[in-house]
C-alpha cells in the first residue's frame, strides 16, 4: 500500500493496465522526468506490483499478477468483513422488526 501512496506512482501503475510499456512511454505527458518515473518503477517493482522484462537494451514494465493478486486478497478481506457486518445488521434489524 505504501508503494501506491504516491499519486505519481499510482498514475504510473495505472498506465500499465494496457500492458507492458517502456519507461519513455510511461513518462510521456507526466509532470516528472523520465529518471523520476524509473525511480517510481523501482519502488513498485520492490513492492512486487511491477515486473521488468528486457528486450535488447530496452526494458518493459508490466503489472505483476502475483503482487496484484496479493493486494486484491488483502483488500477483499476488508470487503468480506464489511459484508459480514452488513448481513448481521440486516438480520438484527429483521429480528427487531419481527418483535414489533
Amino acid at each position: 500500500m505504501t508503494a501506491l501512496a504516491d499519486p505519481t506512482r499510482r498514475l504510473v501503475f495505472e498506465r500499465l493496465r494496457g500492458g507492458a510499456r517502456p519507461v519513455g512511454a510511461l513518462a510521456a505527458g507526466l509532470p516528472v522526468s523520465r529518471p523520476a518515473v524509473s525511480q517510481h518503477l523501482k519502488v513498485l517493482k520492490e513492492a512486487g506490483l511491477v515486473r521488468e522484462e528486457r528486450d535488447g537494451t530496452r526494458r518493459f514494465y508490466s503489472i505483476d499478477p502475483a503482487g496484484l493478486g496479493a493486494l486484491r486478497r488483502w483488500i477483499d478481506g476488508f470487503w468480506d468483513t464489511a459484508l459480514d457486518a452488513f448481513a448481521a445488521e440486516v438480520a438484527a434489524d429483521a429480528k427487531q422488526r419481527g418483535k414489533r
